[in-house]
């Protein structure tokens, strides 16, 4: 194994680490919160939320650590592993989802959800009850293929070498 190899393998262990804590703090957040509430939550529900500082704290540490760790990510992990499994990454973002795809490692469809709903808390996520309501479930549903991800890197990465 080259030294090459080396840095971008810890790279990638690196990228993978601190994305597992965005996701580890996420799902503590979460299970707070389910002591109270079932989700999806309704109106109701975000009403009591928004109440008690504790549970907006919760609510807003799941926004945070979502946008954190779409953005690692996007961002750092997945070209971390490109280069690690000895891919060009100056190419466009959309051929690098796609490359990651034939790996097995992503849906495509499925990871411009999880984009499209980052990009849509830096804009609206405090404009509307109704839209922070759909915010935070979109989450709860899109947490596990997040997770789904990071496992199928952590297992590829481990089976090199």
């Amino acid at each position: 194994m080259g030294s090459k190899t080396i840095v971008y393998k810890q790279k990638v262990k690196d990228n993978l680490k601190n994305s597992y804590k965005h996701l580890s703090r996420l799902n503590q957040a979460f299970t707070q919160l389910e002591k109270s509430y079932q989700f999806s939550i309704d109106k109701k529900s975000f009403a009591n939320i928004v109440e008690s500082v504790q549970d907006l704290a919760y609510s807003d540490q799941i926004i945070y650590r979502f946008s954190k760790l779409q953005d690692i990510m996007g961002a750092k992990l997945f070209n971390s592993l490109l280069l690690f499994q000895g891919e060009n990454v100056n190419k466009p973002f959309l051929d690098i989802l796609n490359q990651l795809e034939k790996m097995d490692i992503i849906n495509v469809d499925k990871w411009f959800e999880i984009r499209d709903l980052r990009n849509e808390i830096a804009h609206d996520y405090e404009e509307s009850d109704e839209i922070s309501i759909s915010i935070l479930n979109m989450i709860y549903r899109l947490k596990d293929e997040l997770e789904n991800i990071l496992n199928s890197i952590a297992i590829l990465v481990e089976k090199e070498y």
